[in-house]
């Protein structure tokens, strides 16, 4: 268990997560690169069954980055975006997968440090947690 290194799906904002991210990069902020980035317009544009099918193919987590309440460039899309996830939380608590696995939260384009801290603390967290319960069970 000491070397298990856990693999992370990011749905990142464009205008906001992805940037920080972009930011910590271009600063040389270090971070776990156990992260793979999907860019999206908006945290509101993301389906939950994107989430939910990372999960089911091996993703050990998710974490799902916007623009902070209220600075949204589409107006109220990190609020539809909490609100998916909030439902999403309970739905994947029934189906036996530890909400901690999936992770929102509001990192703007000027919070690198912010968002390599994040990371760092999935990381972390994930570790505590262990490997997704349906490794080796068909998933990827």
């Amino acid at each position: 268990m000491d070397d298990f290194e856990p693999r992370i799906i990011g749905f990142f904002c464009n205008w906001c997560t992805y940037a920080g991210a972009d930011l910590a990069g271009t600063s040389r902020i270090q971070y776990p690169p156990n992260i793979r980035v999907i860019r999206l317009m908006c945290s509101g544009a993301l389906d939950p069954v994107y989430v939910i099918k990372a999960l089911l193919e091996g993703a050990d987590g998710v974490l799902i980055g916007g623009c902070h309440p209220g600075d949204c460039h589409y107006q109220s899309g990190n609020y539809k975006a909490r609100r998916r996830i909030a439902i999403l939380q309970s739905i994947l608590k029934q189906m036996g997968f530890e909400p901690e696995r999936v992770w929102l939260r509001w990192i703007s384009a000027s919070e690198g440090r912010y968002f390599a801290d994040t990371v760092t603390e999935m990381v972390a967290k994930l570790k505590e947690l262990g490997p997704n319960p349906l490794k080796g069970v068909g998933a990827v």
